[in-house]
C-alpha cells in the first residue's frame, strides 16, 4: 500500500502539504513503486491522513511541477521517470552521483575504448595538434536499466595513457583521473544545445528518430588550465533537465 504506516505530524509548525510531499518523495526514492505506477487519489489520501483535499491537491500539484509525478486526465496521477538535473554552476558530479541523488541505480556499458587520432574538432578542444594520439572512450549510461545518455570522451594520450587498463564499466573516469594531480579535473566549460535524435540515438537510447535530445559538449581542465577531456554527451530529452543560475549584476 502506498505510504503505508506513514503519518503526518500535526503538532509541528511544518505545513501539512509539505510533510505529505516529503513522504511521497521518500516513497518514490525507495524504489518500491516503478515508474508509471498509479498513486492513490486525492480523496483516498485525504481520508488516509485525515487532511483536506485542498492540502493534498497542493502537495500533488507541486510534485507534478517538480517532475516527481504526472497526471493523465480521467485516469489519475502516476509516478514519473526521474530526470537527471544538471546544475552547471555547482560542483561537477559523476554519473553515479547524479543517479544516486535521484534514487536510480547507475550502470555503464563501454561501447568502444581505443587509441585514435585527433580530428580537427577534438584537437581544437584539447589544444593539441590534429592527428595526435588521443584515448577514445564511448559509453552508454543507464539508470535502473534504462538508457539515459551516450558519452563520447577524448583524452590526450600523453597525459592519460595510464587509464588504458581500466574497466570503465566498474570505475568512474573522473575518479581514475583524480588519482594523479596533473589529471585531476579542476573545472569544466559546457555548451548545451537541443537537437533531434539520429539513427545512433534510436539504437542506443531507445528513442524515436526526431525526438528531442540534449547535446552537451564539455571541455575539462586541470588546475594549470591544461585540457584533459573533451566529451560529447547525448541525453534523452525525456530523462534529463538542466538548471542554470542567473545573477543580477549589482553595478
Amino acid at each position: 500500500m502506498f505510504l503505508e504506516n506513514k503519518e503526518l505530524d500535526k503538532h509541528v509548525p511544518i505545513p501539512l502539504y509539505f510533510q505529505l510531499k516529503e513522504l511521497i518523495v521518500e516513497e518514490i526514492k525507495s524504489g518500491l513503486y516503478p515508474v508509471d505506477s498509479l498513486i492513490p487519489t486525492e480523496k483516498e489520501l485525504s481520508e488516509q491522513f485525515d487532511i483536506s483535499r485542498t492540502t493534498v491537491r497542493q502537495a500533488i500539484t507541486e510534485l507534478v511541477q517538480e517532475g516527481w509525478l504526472y497526471r493523465v486526465k480521467s485516469k489519475g496521477t502516476f509516478i514519473a521517470r526521474q530526470k537527471i538535473k544538471q546544475d552547471f554552476l555547482q560542483r561537477l558530479e559523476t554519473f553515479r552521483e547524479q543517479m544516486k541523488r535521484i534514487g536510480l541505480e547507475p550502470s555503464t556499458e563501454v561501447l568502444d575504448f581505443k587509441v585514435a587520432k585527433a580530428s580537427y574538432e577534438v584537437a581544437e578542444n584539447l589544444r593539441i595538434e590534429e592527428g595526435e594520439q588521443v584515448i577514445y572512450l564511448f559509453r552508454r549510461r543507464f539508470g535502473d536499466g534504462e538508457p539515459v545518455v551516450t558519452v563520447e570522451t577524448y583524452l590526450p594520450y600523453d597525459k592519460c595513457a595510464f587509464i588504458k587498463d581500466q574497466d570503465f564499466e566498474k570505475v568512474s573516469l573522473y575518479d581514475v583521473l583524480s588519482a594523479r594531480e596533473e589529471t585531476r579535473i579542476f573545472s569544466a566549460k559546457r555548451l548545451v544545445e537541443a537537437v533531434e535524435a539520429n539513427n545512433s540515438d534510436v539504437q542506443y537510447l531507445h528513442v524515436r528518430k526526431g525526438s528531442p535530445i540534449q547535446l552537451v559538449h564539455t571541455v575539462s581542465v586541470n588546475k594549470a588550465d591544461a585540457a584533459l577531456e573533451y566529451s560529447i554527451a547525448r541525453y534523452r530529452g525525456d530523462a534529463s533537465s538542466f538548471q542554470l543560475y542567473v545573477y543580477v549584476d549589482p553595478t
